[in-house]
């Protein structure tokens, strides 16, 4: 049996050494602030978990403004950090507004990672509607004359009661009676029926 052979992905390699690289970087920026021990430590932690968090909001396809705001921010902080350790910064005499930046990500960080993983998803009011239109009963088609000119539609007394309760439903939600047009898509019917069921509420 031929033994496995252990390949060396070099794009990983690459992450681990800049993800290292910035991870250092950001402890430094948190120590000459004034944060240290196990606090320095915890800065990079706080910037690397933002960041993956608003990464991946950004692929759920999800709030992509507030997802690209807090992976803005998050990518600022880290640049900073690794821009500011690159010599344009003496790590002995930090200024006092860096300090407070540093003192207050903390907040910064928290308030991010809540939003991005408890806030819930906006439901696309097409895509609800749709989901709320009950299946087409076959029974419940309308009776057409075989005149197209002028189609006369038989509506079932159950569909105009499930029709009343649709539109209380959205005047109670949206505080305006309910459009043709809305009702035909919650209901799922043709646009003959739709205007029947209207005529009846």
């Amino acid at each position: 049996m031929a033994r496995p052979t252990l390949r060396i992905d070099a794009v990983l390699v690459q992450a681990v050494i800049a993800g290292a690289l910035s991870f250092a970087h950001l402890h430094d920026i948190a120590a000459a602030a004034g944060q240290d021990g196990w606090k320095a430590w915890a800065y990079p932690i706080s910037v690397d978990l933002l960041l993956v968090a608003a990464w991946r909001r950004l692929r759920s396809g999800t709030a992509k403004a507030a997802a690209w705001c807090w992976f803005v921010i998050a990518l600022a902080a880290s640049l900073g950090a690794n821009i500011a350790t690159a010599g344009l910064l003496d790590l002995n005499q930090v200024p006092a507004w860096l300090r407070i930046l540093v003192a207050g990500w903390p907040a910064v960080a928290f308030l991010g990672g809540t939003l991005l993983a408890h806030t819930a998803p906006q439901p696309d009011t097409a895509t609800e509607d749709q989901e709320d239109a009950p299946d087409p009963d076959p029974l419940a088609q309308p009776a057409l004359e075989a005149t197209p000119e002028r189609p006369t539609v038989t509506v079932p007394a159950a569909l105009v009661d499930h029709a009343r309760k649709v539109a209380t439903d959205h005047h109670t939600r949206t505080g305006t009676p309910i459009d043709t047009p809305t009702l035909r898509a919650r209901l799922g019917v043709p646009a003959p029926m739709a205007e029947a069921i209207a005529a009846q509420l």
